[in-house]
């Protein structure tokens, strides 16, 4: 009986399992993203003709194979951390390599110059501490991914209750993608603001000197700040107010991994301290209330969107109606410039500019350009007209001429009388 039954594994091969875990973790959801379905959903529509319809039958075998071969939390976890790789983490150390390798040319380009440079000197002694700045925030970026995991395995778990987010191999449509969104990043600026204002600017609330120590050490926002806080700061700071919207509502993990990279996103953007953002109505709004945050040391602009802000008069600087009213102003001033762009001269279909008119030296000299420019027929004329129009400035000239022979031999007789006087 001894013979059939199942041995237990060694103490040394538990040791290698416990070691060999979170590589696993990581590997295997690693592999159904680079399976043939993954690669056929993301080389075949590029680089074929296929219908819409076609890509999203790739697509949906490429969901459904990686939900049906890996386990929903390793999908979740691995997914999550991938979207906050990708969209923060990376084009944030990106940023940040080029502030530290060309300060000169980044200052040019930052909204508060030098001050905005993670290497520059600052009554705080910002400089040399870029490195601790991004280590901060990547720690937390990788705690709120662990405790995310954490909440899952609670409830799937030691409660027996439904994950956290919808994970099934069914896709979710594009309108009800669109209207989470929405909802989520509404609920999310509300929650940020309540709680970014009640608590951690609460001068009675324990927190608060942790926020004020930590994240508004830093007067001028660069790369990587947006996550740099206290551990227990953040979480109430940047995670609760991300993750709540998404429990409550209970996403569908393809719509929470696309609300977490539109926030990853705006994290990237609006604390990088550059005056040139892909979008001057949202990005730029949300970077100069940030900014004016952190300088004023929290006085106002609790909020993401600054709508709260608004509504309740917590509002620093120039707020969410004045930045829209702005971008409105400067749509309408740039369409009359697109419209004369319509109306001159298009260059050729091969690209060439429109020559202009060969014109000799003298007409120039006299003339200029435009009046030299002004005696060439123009299109849709007739031939008699334009005869007739070339005898006309013939005999003006031929009179011109004439008038000016006359006047001399008067202008050599009256030179003559002076000299002999």
């Amino acid at each position: 009986m001894d013979f059939f039954r199942s041995a237990q594994p060694a103490l040394l091969d538990r040791a290698w399992l416990m070691i060999r875990y979170p590589y696993d973790i990581v590997r295997n959801p690693l592999d159904a993203f680079l399976s043939i379905p993954a690669l056929s959903f993301l080389i075949i529509p590029t680089f074929s003709s296929y219908s819409t319809s076609l890509n999203l039958l790739f697509f949906y075998l490429t969901w459904s194979t990686l939900i049906l071969s890996n386990s929903p939390l390793k999908v979740e976890i691995v997914g999550t951390l991938a979207i906050r790789v990708l969209f923060y983490i990376l084009p944030s150390l990106v940023f940040l390599a080029f502030d530290s390798a060309a300060p000169k040319v980044a200052a040019g380009i930052k909204e508060y110059g030098e001050d905005a440079l993670p290497l520059s000197d600052e009554p705080q002694g910002k400089k040399n501490r870029w490195w601790k700045i991004a280590l901060v925030s990547t720690g937390n970026v990788l705690f709120a991914v662990a405790l995310q995991g954490g909440i899952e395995l609670l409830f799937t778990q030691v409660l027996h209750v439904r994950s956290a987010l919808k994970i099934t191999t069914s896709i979710p449509l594009p309108w009800s993608i669109a209207f989470d969104l929405v909802k989520g990043l509404l609920l999310r600026e509300v929650l940020s603001y309540i709680l970014h204002r009640y608590i951690l600017h609460n001068p009675s609330s324990p927190l608060s000197d942790c926020h004020l120590k930590w994240q508004h050490s830093i007067s001028t926002p660069y790369s990587m700040v947006a996550n740099y806080d206290h551990p227990v700061a953040y979480i109430v700071r940047v995670f609760l107010p991300a993750y709540l919207p998404a429990v409550l509502f209970r996403f569908h993990l393809l719509t929470y991994h696309l609300y977490l990279a539109v926030i990853s996103l705006e994290e990237t953007f609006a604390y990088s301290g550059y005056n040139i953002l892909p979008s001057g109505l949202i990005l730029g709004g949300i970077a100069r209330r940030q900014e004016r945050h952190l300088m004023t040391n929290g006085e106002g602009n609790f909020g993401c969107f600054g709508v709260l802000d608004f509504v309740l008069g917590t509002s620093l600087g120039q707020d969410v109606v004045e930045d829209v009213a702005e971008e409105v102003g400067e749509e309408m001033q740039s369409k009359p410039a697109k419209s004369k762009d319509k109306a001159s001269p298009k260059k050729s279909s091969r690209g060439r500019k429109p020559k202009k008119p060969q014109v000799d030296d003298e007409a120039e000299d006299e003339n200029g350009y435009e009046e030299a420019t002004r005696k060439r027929p123009s299109r849709g004329r007739r031939p008699k007209e334009l005869q007739a129009e070339k005898e006309n400035e013939h005999e003006e000239e031929e009179a011109d001429q004439g008038n000016e022979e006359a006047e001399s031999p008067k202008r050599r007789r009256r030179g003559s009388r002076r000299a002999r006087s």
